[in-house]
């Protein structure tokens, strides 16, 4: 049960939660929902403003809602300057979460300070193409085309079958959101993907993030979604921290006490060295 009665904006329900003087910005991936965060936004939100919201076309009790990377940071835009129009916020991103979350930092920068990244990099560098063996580059395809195809099938021809294909998708990939959230239309992003629906991702910016960066990923995967050159990137970037969890893709879910005080943590300190800073210059 929610603490508190959404928001809307444009549309869509947005829950902020929590007290601080920094908000953070979470942005879950598929097939989930802003519920992913649950524990999460129970950990943080006696020191942060927490605000999240399902992506569009991902609540699957509503009708399908195909969003283009343009109109999806645009959304995000209107959600950033109706919950923290003064204050740049922190982007807390899984999954599908980071390729539009990394895209809005890199269209906004100003409106965003620090990201905290979960178990996607690099995906769209040369170095991370270059990195991926035979056989994760057909584990990649193999996964996305099928959710891909089980978009189109699902628009055109049968969304029993779309669904089908897609929870059985979910439930091979051990994701742990319930069946009967997860549906054919959540699937948009594989299609702009593979068949360039919507414009695809060709304009999107290449990930290289100049803020400091949180970034977490479970090992305990066929494939991973970053470079080694991404892990070193972030290692030598001022403030950020790498952390390989003993999970897979859904770190928060499988081991969620210490992702959640990893984040705390990181946060936490960041807002320590801030502080001093301002005292120092202040002084």
């Amino acid at each position: 049960m929610e603490a508190l009665s959404p928001i809307l904006i444009h549309d869509t329900p947005v829950w902020v939660e929590g007290q601080g003087t920094q908000t953070l910005l979470m942005l879950h991936g598929w097939p989930d929902t802003h519920e992913l965060w649950d524990a999460a936004v129970a950990h943080l939100k006696t020191s942060y403003r927490c605000v999240r919201l399902t992506l569009p076309g991902f609540d699957v009790s509503l009708p399908e809602r195909l969003t283009s990377l343009d109109a999806m940071c645009e959304h995000l835009r209107s959600v950033v300057d109706a919950v923290s129009p003064q204050v740049p916020v922190i982007l807390v991103l899984h999954d599908w979460g980071c390729v539009f979350g990394y895209e809005f930092a890199a269209r906004y920068p100003d409106k965003v300070s620090r990201i905290a990244a979960v178990d996607i990099g690099d995906h769209n560098s040369a170095t991370f193409a270059k990195s991926l063996p035979g056989k994760a580059r057909w584990q990649i395809f193999s996964y996305q085309f099928w959710l891909a195809l089980a978009w189109f099938i699902g628009k055109h021809l049968s969304s029993a079958l779309g669904d089908r294909m897609t929870r059985g998708m979910a439930n091979a990939l051990r994701c742990p959101t319930p069946s009967t959230r997860i549906g054919w239309q959540q699937n948009y992003p594989y299609a702009m993907q593979w068949f360039g629906l919507a414009g695809g991702f060709k304009h999107a910016a290449k990930v290289q993030p100049d803020c400091p960066v949180l970034y977490l990923y479970g090992e305990r995967k066929p494939f991973q979604f970053h470079s080694k050159g991404w892990l070193d990137r972030i290692r030598n970037q001022p403030g950020s921290v790498v952390q390989a969890f003993a999970t897979g893709h859904w770190v928060m879910c499988q081991q969620p006490d210490l992702f959640n005080t990893s984040l705390r943590s990181w946060l936490d300190r960041l807002n320590l060295t801030t502080t001093t800073d301002s005292d120092l210059h202040a002084s």
